[in-house]
């Protein structure tokens, strides 16, 4: 039964456009193949309010065979795998750096493996300083890092910028001001990355810069953990945009405060890769869907 699989992605996309994202066809050619299959099934899959789709009893029905049709077909793929005349699968190793790995990394992985599941992704981890060498040594196909260099002996492409914002408590002093400024984090609690990571390099290139000089209660690596305790110690910290999604920020019970000196503290994430890394199908195939999934998010990660 055609479209079935352009109609699972569309409920878990729970958004056309965000489906037709994810399968690279346009909004209005996925629109006419949902159209098609409730017409073949004379069947509505979707009640539309207004710009919000929501299933039917028919339309979950529908998806419970699309999940199994899926299967079956992963299940029939792996089964002639070993008769494949490609004997050796496809993997890619990925040198990712801290900020990378806990906020873009994870949303590359799930777009590359819903459109090529049999590939053997692995990561390293390790600081900016450590991937370029591990890039250029072959010990991994790609880097991904916050940052954006000029290197001849790389290939560099950005992906998207962002830059600092300041995370809070939903109970916090700052929360009832008005206008927040650089000035009101001097002496201020906050809960920082640890020293030597590039953003903390950033952090105190800027409280420098400003004459202003934190509180700093702890010094974690862990992004998720930084977000948990800043609930937890009523404490403050400094975030990437990038890594701040909405549902995070409400199930921590934080929120996000916009500083104009904060916006200058902007870092672009690129891939990096050797020139004769791109004739491996499969890493090529990896970094045209980065670039296209961030250009079709308007050059920023989506929240």
């Amino acid at each position: 039964m055609e479209h079935l699989i352009e109609f699972a992605a569309v409920v878990e996309q729970q958004s056309l456009n965000k489906a037709s994202l994810l399968l690279n066809i346009s909004q209005p050619a996925l629109s006419r193949k949902i159209m098609r299959l409730e017409e073949e099934l004379g069947v509505a899959l979707f009640k539309r309010k207004g710009k919000r789709l929501e299933l039917t009893r028919a339309g979950e029905i529908c998806y419970e065979y699309a999940i199994e049709q899926k299967r079956l077909e992963r299940k029939l793929r792996q089964a002639l795998q070993a008769y494949s005349t490609d004997s050796k699968p496809a993997s890619i190793i990925i040198g990712a750096s801290l900020t990378t790995l806990q906020s873009t990394l994870p949303e590359l992985i799930t777009i590359y493996t819903q459109a090529y599941p049999h590939t053997d992704i692995k990561a390293v981890t390790g600081k900016t300083h450590e991937i370029v060498p591990l890039v250029k040594e072959k010990k991994v196909d790609i880097g991904l890092v916050a940052s954006q260099m000029s290197d001849p002996a790389l290939t560099c492409v950005p992906l998207f910028d962002d830059h600092l914002c300041l995370v809070l408590p939903e109970v916090h002093p700052l929360q009832d001001k008005e206008e927040v400024d650089i000035r009101d984090l001097h002496e201020l609690s906050m809960i920082l990355f640890s020293r030597g990571t590039w953003y903390r390099v950033l952090m105190d290139e800027m409280f420098h810069r400003y004459e202003v000089h934190p509180d700093v209660k702890m010094e974690i690596d862990s992004f998720e953990a930084i977000i948990r305790l800043v609930s937890t110690c009523k404490a403050a910290t400094l975030l990437p945009e990038s890594y701040l999604r909405h549902n995070w920020l409400a199930d921590n019970e934080v929120t996000v405060r916009y500083i104009p000196e904060l916006e200058q503290t902007k870092r672009t994430t690129s891939l990096l890769f050797i020139e004769e890394a791109v004739l491996e199908p499969s890493i090529r195939r990896f970094i045209d869907h980065a670039v296209h999934h961030f250009r079709s998010e308007g050059g920023s990660p989506s929240n």
